[in-house]
């Protein structure tokens, strides 16, 4: 990538670093949204160039690790029929349900298959009619536009053996959720920039406004992030609270125009469960009725029920910031890549992962 060296340059970080232990008078606590910034900062081992006054903690922005149980037995159940192609990101296939993994499933004749694009998954339902290929429809606001043109191509191409399994999320809910919990420590939020490159940012200023929380989207390199937090800092300094974009290079305020015209056509919002969390309102997305014959849950009848889940991981706490990955017990010893007992240790966004991956961070003159 063009212009990646740039924002790694040690000489870059530490100039920012020093900036803001200088304005930095008092602790602060500053949730990075996604999966994707936290994997950066424990990487690059970000916390390290902060005073030890600013802390960054780790937030729900990760659409494998909150993905509920109850979805997860709905796909490894319509994944175990022999008539259908289940189609998946790769991440996926690792996490437990309650009982399971797709993995599994595979392993026991199901016919799952990875795919890189929704896309995919329509031209497996054209090539095999007599086969029911179902797309497992995960993600927040950046996977919505691709699985809305899918659900949009299926109906266009009048194909009666293609469906979803929705399983789609809202950050600025999540957001409002942790903000308004009684027990949230959360000062400052930098925002996913891939998000509001689609999203825009309109929608996190009543959010800044209510509940006194700066927001700055933030990108994903170690100067993007570094960056954001002086600005989160810088803001919570002053008293004040407004929403400030460091990832002008790829956000605009309005977002992508045209990816929001096929999520609203396609899509409406729902209230939906996350893993760990319990329900949000409004924080997921489902078909709209002329697109709800495409709902695999729908279409293969499947019961709604809310399993138990027994497995000890303590997503839930992490998700909300409210605990760090190596305060869990079971953190590499019985939950590891290898035998995960949740989602956080599977996901290439999960927390637990990304620690127990970059447990000695990357040391270099240039990252």
């Amino acid at each position: 990538m063009k212009y990646l060296k740039e924002y790694r340059q040690r000489e870059s970080i530490e100039a920012i670093s020093a900036e803001i232990a200088r304005i930095t008078t008092r602790p602060w606590t500053i949730m990075e949204v996604c999966g994707g910034q936290t994997h950066a900062i424990v990487k690059y081992g970000l916390q390290a160039f902060l005073p030890k006054q600013v802390e960054l903690v780790h937030g729900p922005g990760c659409p494998v690790c909150v993905t509920s149980l109850e979805i997860l037995d709905q796909a490894m159940m319509i994944a175990a029929r022999a008539d259908v192609i289940f189609c998946s990101f790769g991440d996926m296939l690792r996490v437990p349900g309650s009982r399971q993994t797709l993995l599994a499933v595979r392993a026991a004749g199901g016919d799952v298959r990875t795919v890189y694009s929704p896309l995919q998954a329509v031209g497996l339902a054209e090539q095999h009619p007599d086969k029911e290929v179902v797309f497992f429809a995960i993600g927040f606001e950046t996977t919505a536009p691709a699985n809305a043109m899918a659900a949009f191509q299926a109906q266009h191409k009048q194909l009666q053996n293609f469906s979803l399994l929705v399983s789609q999320f809202l950050v600025p809910p999540a957001i409002a959720s942790i903000s308004a919990s009684a027990d949230s420590r959360i000062q400052a939020y930098l925002a996913a920039g891939h998000v509001c490159a689609i999203t825009g940012y309109e929608q996190y200023l009543p959010l800044a406004e209510q509940y006194g929380v700066p927001i700055v989207v933030t990108g994903f390199e170690p100067l993007d992030i570094l960056e954001g937090v002086m600005m989160c800092v810088k803001q919570l300094e002053l008293g004040h609270h407004v929403v400030e974009n460091q990832y002008v290079r790829a956000v605009v305020r309005d977002g992508n125009r045209k990816a929001q015209e096929i999520l609203e056509r396609v899509f409406e919002i729902s209230p939906q469960t996350w893993r760990g969390v319990g329900q949000i309102e409004n924080s997921g997305l489902r078909l709209r009725t002329e697109y709800m014959h495409l709902n695999a849950g729908q279409k293969f009848g499947l019961p709604s029920k809310r399993p138990v889940d027994s497995s000890g991981c303590i997503s839930g706490d992490i998700m909300r910031g409210q605990k760090k990955p190596a305060q869990c017990p079971h953190f590499g010893t019985r939950c590891r890549p290898q035998h995960p007992l949740g989602a956080p240790m599977v996901s290439t966004e999960g927390p637990c992962a990304a620690y127990y991956r970059y447990s000695k961070p990357v040391t270099s003159n240039e990252y």
